[in-house]
């Protein structure tokens, strides 16, 4: 597919209570905001042909966002999934190196779905370059068990799935969902279906190495409060260490972290805490551009 694309427009939000001329407004602004036709069944929009998409996430092929993902995909064209078998959070962008890999493929209502034994950067890896026979249109990596956001992110395997496909010139999404008594993950997917037709009707590709950060607050659909294109949230994050058991120079601790506060408004952590769902555009090129200009005289450097 040659029309998807990542949009970096400012803040934008909307509701169930929009009329059809603002949602239409907010299309001809140039945004995310096709996304209209989903949440606005009354307007009329140009359907998309049938996509090839790729999911895969860090819960294990069994959790119930990739089930969830896979089901509301399904309507848009033809999913394959490649996942790792079991729970594998928080191990970023560790890829399987040097080490036998074992694929099994099944099918679950008529989807091909691959459990490989592997760290989940290296499963997406392994269906782009091998399980394949042509690199689908998009990579959907989700519905990932609690959010990531701000420099938590760096730490999601779900989002490093989406980065390694950007690197591979496919277009991604990582999508999760915060955890709270309201988390659903069939409303997570659901959303998540209409940005990928949303983004699939637009007419330039996604920008090179970009991919898009999505998170989705722990509410019923009813209780999103809109959508809102995001900055990441740069504070780090809260770790929390506690001394569980001392011994002969030896301690026990219990590692975790915690939410941060809501911070800085337009940022991720701030739209996801106030309700909204968060899309941030992500580049898995981490050149400081003003160092290039600023390090030129270690160019020099007698050593």
């Amino acid at each position: 597919m040659k029309t998807l694309h990542s949009t970096t427009p400012a803040g934008v939000k909307f509701s169930g209570r929009m009329t059809r001329r603002r949602a239409v407004s907010l299309v001809a602004a140039g945004g995310l905001f096709l996304l209209a036709a989903a949440v606005f069944p009354g307007c009329k929009v140009k359907e998309t042909p049938p996509l090839r998409i790729l999911v895969s996430n860090d819960d294990g092929i069994d959790a119930p966002g990739i089930i969830a993902l896979a089901g509301a995909l399904g309507k848009l064209g033809t999913v394959t999934v490649a996942t790792n078998p079991k729970q594998m959070s928080g191990v970023s962008h560790a890829m399987t190196s040097n080490a036998l890999v074992t694929v099994r493929e099944s099918e679950r209502d008529g989807q091909r779905w691959f459990a490989i034994d592997a760290l989940p950067p290296t499963c997406v890896r392994m269906a782009l370059d091998v399980l394949l026979a042509r690199k689908p249109d998009i990579v959907v990596a989700g519905v990932n068990q609690g959010e990531n956001v701000g420099v938590v992110s760096f730490y999601s395997a779900t989002v490093a799935c989406a980065r390694e496909a950007s690197f591979q010139g496919v277009p991604a999404i990582a999508v999760h969902l915060q955890r709270g008594k309201d988390m659903d993950y069939a409303v997570a997917a659901e959303f998540t279906a209409a940005l990928v037709r949303a983004l699939a009707r637009k007419t330039r590709g996604f920008a090179p190495g970009v991919f898009l950060n999505v998170n989705f607050p722990a509410r019923p659909k009813a209780g999103v409060r809109g959508v809102i294109v995001t900055h990441q949230d740069t504070r780090p994050a809260d770790e929390v260490y506690e001394l569980r058991e001392s011994r002969d120079g030896e301690s026990v601790y219990w590692a975790t972290y915690g939410p941060l506060p809501p911070g800085s408004e337009k940022t991720d952590v701030w739209a996801v805490a106030n309700g909204y769902i968060s899309i941030t555009p992500m580049r898995g090129d981490q050149t400081d551009a003003s160092g290039l200009a600023r390090l030129r005289f270690l160019e020099r450097l007698s050593w």
